[in-house]
């Protein structure tokens, strides 16, 4: 393991799979089994490409506690600890998981599930950014958030305020890490799912794939 990905920490965000509480956005065109099972298969991928950056222990941090157990199968098969996420919001969550990594690692790097083209080596450039001396680093996202963020350091004011969900949350971000005065390092911009033109698109990604492999 080089350098640049020893003592990282790659925390995932996930919520219980519960029928009618996710991919709420997605009900209308898939139904809320639908729109489970898709969030199911979100949080599957996301773990096994957090588990495949090989960049140090990887944690399943769950909303709105441990008790589920898809989430707990999960977190067994990639041999990753559970955790509860804690807070008021969600900036208060992803503070109180950046204050207890950063205490144990050098680097942590928070995900959500809902970015399907979000890579290994896009972890890996994360953890690279930060071990270039960034205090922190981003993936933007095309609706106005972000699909990952990173620090070496943790300060409160980063996350308090925010419209969480909105389309100010980079703006916004961005912002805080100007008023701090802090190094930062943004990567390239993907795209979440969460409306139906994003299933759409994704499903069209995925076609796109399976042509490749049978040309």
């Amino acid at each position: 393991m080089s350098s640049t990905t020893c003592d990282a920490l790659t925390i995932v965000f996930a919520k219980a799979p519960r029928e009618g509480e996710v991919k709420t956005r997605l009900i209308p065109l898939l139904g809320a089994a639908g729109a489970t099972a898709l969030h199911r298969k979100l949080v599957q991928q996301t773990l096994a490409t957090a588990a495949d950056a090989g960049l140090g222990p990887v944690e399943l941090h769950a909303a709105p506690d441990t008790s589920d157990a898809f989430l707990q199968a999960n977190a067994l098969r990639h041999g990753m600890a559970l955790l509860p996420q804690y807070g008021a919001d969600l900036g208060a969550r992803m503070c109180n998981a950046f204050d207890e990594g950063l205490a144990r690692h050098s680097r942590v790097i928070i995900i959500g599930t809902d970015c399907p083209v979000l890579t290994p080596q896009h972890l890996r450039d994360a953890s690279a950014a930060l071990a270039a001396r960034n205090d922190a680093v981003l993936i933007p996202a095309e609706d106005g958030g972000y699909a990952l963020i990173g620090l070496a350091r943790c300060d409160a004011r980063l996350f308090e305020n925010i419209a969480w969900g909105g389309d100010t949350v980079l703006a916004d971000t961005r912002e805080r890490l100007r008023q701090l005065k802090w190094r930062w390092h943004e990567l390239e911009t993907l795209w979440d799912i969460d409306r139906p033109d994003d299933y759409r698109r994704w499903s069209e990604l995925i076609i796109l794939n399976e042509n490749k492999y049978l040309a």
